[in-house]
């Protein structure tokens, strides 16, 4: 496969053609069952050009993810190539696995018969993929996709034009449109591509438009994956190790400028820490991107906002807090011409603020202190459920404690969003930051049914006993099955 040159000037302005929309999900429709008999070789085939060509296009991605928000190339790897690499070398090695039937038990009572799952694909999806981590969640998806044998209509972000219109070069270089295809425009596109009647959506977002997205489902009765967000909380308790609690927080906070739905979102830190874990913080921060804020400013290893929209929406964040009494320990500054926001740690917030009621997706921190665990609860349990917790603690009964009287989508203790990266833990949130999981055997789960089969072996079953006229025999036959089976 040869690779691809970034797009120089790509278009964010996509015309809508609903007659094109329509035509190429009527020839998924038409193509999903030959598709749908692909074998386990043929599946295992594509997946690993899809991981090829990721692999292949490595620059050409860091070009495109660098020409739309500044990314850095390392970090471009971490957080987006590597797990959608990761996904398929999963999926590589499990599939044949996962397209076996798999046998389950059956009851006495249906003696003579035996009972087995199937996975079959839906049919045709529609995926459609944010701007923050675009390569990560596309690829991550569609493999599971493609391993469960299904078409897939792809509807990349408009915010990241560079890297959608890469995305749409290296899948049609893949896949012919009656299989996988891509469909590039805005709100408009999404839109009209909601009005049809997927078999299922796997949608990563906000989860505002998430709402949307299932309002539309839900007209033709079509499943969902949910992968939204929410404020991820992150306790330090008096019995952590703080300088491995800042390292870890500073690097999944501040990657990516914030812009990820799983980064931390606010600290919720014992009192006695506090003054320290502050100190270490603005340590680790100026350790890793600059000492003032003119190398930060300057540094390759920060992103930026990815467009003033979303720059404006964070700086409006930090000024609402500081009108509000919030403090400045570190950062605070704003360039709008580079869409640039400082590395932010804040403290003295309150509820009041934006910034402890909203999903931050930026470079703040705020931090809040505790007395007892109890309080941890109670503010952790007053906002709705978030797509990822976080606990750091030397204490086996504190860190058990806070999973048991908390809900969160995911957990992570004594770190920050590795878990994301291990394909056979299930990710995803619960009611507001989600519904659904992904991730190895659960995005291929996620995008087939579940069929279940009885094979009965004998041509006389237990259930011939029980057939009208409900004589006392089939009566007591129905008593034996309700007290013995």
């Amino acid at each position: 496969m040869s690779t691809i040159t970034a797009p120089n000037n790509p278009s964010s302005a996509i015309s809508v053609d609903v007659a094109e929309i329509q035509r190429i999900f009527e020839l998924q429709v038409e193509h999903q069952f030959k598709v749908a008999d692909s074998t386990f070789r043929e599946r295992k085939a594509k997946i690993k050009r899809l991981k090829d060509a990721i692999i292949e296009n490595r620059a050409a991605l860091h070009q495109a993810l660098h020409a739309d928000f500044a990314k850095p190339p390392v970090e471009s790897d971490i957080f987006d190539l590597y797990p959608a690499v990761s996904e398929a070398k999963h999926a590589l090695t499990h599939l044949s696995k996962w397209m076996q039937p798999q046998k389950v038990g059956t009851p006495t009572g249906l003696a003579g018969s035996s009972s087995y799952i199937q996975y079959e694909p839906k049919g045709v999806v529609l995926i459609i993929a944010p701007w923050n981590v675009p390569i990560n969640l596309t690829f991550g998806p569609l493999v599971g996709a493609v391993a469960a044998g299904n078409c897939a209509i792809i509807k990349p972000s408009e915010i990241t034009p560079h890297t959608s219109a890469l995305i749409a070069e290296i899948i049609n270089n893949i896949f012919d449109e009656n299989e996988v295809t891509v469909i590039q425009g805005g709100v408009e596109t999404s839109t009209a591509l909601l009005k049809l009647p997927f078999n299922h959506i796997f949608f990563t977002g906000s989860s505002h438009v998430g709402k949307i997205v299932m309002k539309a489902a839900a007209e033709h009765l079509t499943s969902v994956t949910l992968e939204l967000g929410g404020k991820s909380p992150t306790i330090i308790d008096e019995t952590a190790n703080l300088n491995e609690a800042a390292t870890k927080i500073v690097w999944s906070k501040y990657s990516n400028l914030g812009q990820t739905c799983i980064a931390p979102d606010y600290l919720i830190v014992h009192e006695k820490q506090k003054k320290r874990l502050i100190h270490l913080l603005i340590q680790k921060i100026k350790e890793m991107y600059g000492q003032t804020l003119q190398d930060r400013e300057a540094s390759s290893d920060l992103t930026r906002m990815v467009n003033p929209r979303n720059y404006d929406r964070v700086a409006n964040m930090l000024g609402d807090a500081v009108e509000k009494g919030a403090k400045i320990e570190l950062g605070g500054s704003t360039n709008a011409a580079d869409r640039f926001i400082d590395t932010t740690i804040l403290t003295n917030v309150n509820e009041e603020m934006t910034v402890m009621q909203e999903e931050i997706f930026g470079p703040l921190l705020p931090i809040i202190t505790y007395k007892d665990r109890s309080e941890v609860i109670k503010i952790i349990n007053n906002k709705p459920k978030p797509l990822a917790l976080y606990v750091f603690s030397k204490q086996k009964s504190s860190r058990e404690y806070i999973i048991k009287h908390t809900r969160a989508g995911t957990t992570c203790i004594n770190d920050c969003t590795v878990h994301y990266t291990n394909p056979n833990l299930p990710f995803g949130g619960s009611n507001n930051s989600g519904i659904g999981k992904a991730h190895g055997f659960y995005s291929f789960e996620a995008f087939s049914n579940a069929r279940s089969v009885l094979k009965q072996h004998t041509p006389f079953s237990a259930v011939q006993t029980m057939l009208p006229p409900y004589n006392n025999s089939v009566r007591k036959m129905v008593d034996l099955l309700l007290k013995w089976f």
